[in-house]
Order: structure tokens, then sequence, then C-alpha cells
């Protein structure tokens, strides 16, 4: 089934966006990405309709306009460089976008309409997650207590080459104690022009059956309806990047997860543990050197 739901760099491409994910080719209901590519002295201009979403820059700079005004994020030179800026953008606005690079826009179905917003890289929260060769780096640009939306979730993890991310696996695809419903979006980039990485996705229980072990490059897309997630793996050599986008639906925007039962144990060895003096790998001012 990894046909279904690894989807490799511009297999889903519409002009300008090298990335088409909405909830209807996803086959759920709320959570959805696209990546806009301009050129140098480009301008799109589109509406959001039901979805708010986020403009985050990826690679390159560009100015925002929405609801008569204008942010100028300067972005970054490639995700590993910086922590960036980022624009809020709300559902039933029509949006500009002028500059160059590549965009990420994280989307969510939602109902409630926010203010346009600039979130400042300044202010980001940056995470070091985990221990030894399972440490990482967390962005919490958009998690539930560090910016306000309707529905949207989103976060950056960064993980240098030979470790694991999302480790140990975990799901969110029941509403319980601890645990919400939560479509989730992994989009991954690379380091080095032939870099790669692994990603695996399993399934939970009856009714929630998905088997995936993806390797990713710069570009493509790994969807996760249901399923224990994890892990993500960087090959060494390699550090790799990835934009969680997650929407659910919950009436409190809240991101609970349950590791699977085998592999839980593991989050209590970091205690005894180190983490990598890699991480965190950037910060708002630029790349951080070990």
């Amino acid at each position: 089934m990894t046909g279904k739901y690894h989807l490799p760099y511009r297999s889903t491409a519409d002009a300008p966006y090298s990335v088409v994910i909405t909830p209807e080719t996803a086959g759920w209901t709320y959570s959805g990405l696209r990546v806009l590519e301009l050129p140098a002295g480009g301008r799109h201009i589109f509406t959001t309709g039901e979805e708010e979403l986020l403009v985050l820059p990826l690679a390159g700079s560009c100015r925002v306009t929405c609801d008569g005004e204008t942010y100028h994020l300067e972005g970054r030179a490639s995700v590993f460089d910086r922590v960036t800026d980022f624009a809020y953008v709300p559902i039933r606005a029509e949006v500009t976008v002028e500059g160059e690079g590549r965009f990420a826009l994280p989307s969510a179905r939602a109902t409630r309409r926010l203010p346009f917003r600039y979130g400042p890289a300044e202010e980001v929260p940056v995470e070091v997650r985990g221990a030894g060769q399972a440490t990482r780096q967390v962005n919490n640009f958009c998690a539930p207590e560090a910016f306000e939306c309707d529905k949207l979730i989103a976060v950056e993890v960064l993980t240098p080459g030979g470790n694991w991310s999302s480790y140990p696996p975990h799901k969110h695809d029941e509403c319980r104690d601890g645990e919400v419903v939560l479509e989730e979006v992994y989009y991954f980039e690379v380091a080095g022009e032939h870099g790669l990485g692994y990603q695996r996705v399993y399934g939970s229980g009856p009714g929630r059956e998905i088997d995936v072990l993806a390797e990713v490059r710069t570009g493509d897309v790994v969807l996760i309806p249901h399923g224990y997630h994890g892990p993500s793996m960087a090959a060494p050599g390699y550090d790799l990047y990835y934009l969680n986008v997650m929407a659910g639906p919950g009436a409190e925007r809240v991101w609970r997860f349950c590791d699977d039962p085998a592999h839980a144990w593991i989050r209590g060895t970091w205690a005894d543990q180190p983490t990598d003096p890699r991480v965190p790998m950037t910060t708002a001012t630029g790349r951080r050197k070990a």
C-alpha cells in the first residue's frame, strides 16, 4: 500500500505548485498542503475558501498581502539554514504572495475566521526532543500552545544524519483519554543532492490497516490517515527535515498521541543518555555550530 500513501516529488504537481494535497485527494476531511514555487519576481494570487493556512518559507523570501495588510517574510536559504518567520492567513480571504523561492502552505478546513497575522522567527519555540540517536529538533511554530489557529497544527522536525525521529512509533487515530484523531501530512527535505531518508507507517488495529516503508527524498510526501508512524530515519551523512501538518474533528485543538506499547519503553531510556551535540541544528539567527 506504499504507493497510495507515499507521493514522490512532483507526483501531485499543478503549476505553480510542486505539491498539492487536499482533503479530497488524500481521502480525508481536514488536512492539506501545497508547496508554491515562484521564480525571481514571481507573484501568485489565490483564495483560501474554507481553509486556514500558513505561508512558510522553505527556501527564499516573500511578501504576503491579505485583508489590506502586507507582511515581509525574511525566510531562509534552506530549511537547514535557520528557523523561519511565517504568516497566518484566514478562511475566506484573497492572498497575494510575491517573491522568489519555495513556500509551504499547510492548511486545514476551518470554521472560525481569525486575523491575518505575522509569526516572527524569534518567537518560534525550539525543542530538543529525545536523546542519543533519537535526538531531534522540533520547531513548534504552530503547535497549539505556541500559535492560535482554529484547526491547524504544524511543526518542523530536523534530524541529524544517522538519527531516528518520530520514535518511538506513535498514533493519533482514536478519540479516547490521552489521544485525539488527527490526519497528518509529512513533507520531506533531505540535505545533499543525493540525500535520502526512510519513513515507516503501520497499522494500529482492525479498520486501520496501513503498511508503508518508503525511501523519501526532497519534495516527497507521506500521508498518514491512521496507524502508528515512525521511525523517520535519517541516513548517515544526510540530515533530514520534515514538516508535519495535522488537523482533525475534535472541538479542542490539541495534539495527543499514544506510543506503540511494544516500543514505548524506549522513551524511558532517554534520561540516562546525553542528547546529540549537533542538536539544535538551527536557531532564528542561523545554523548553529556544534
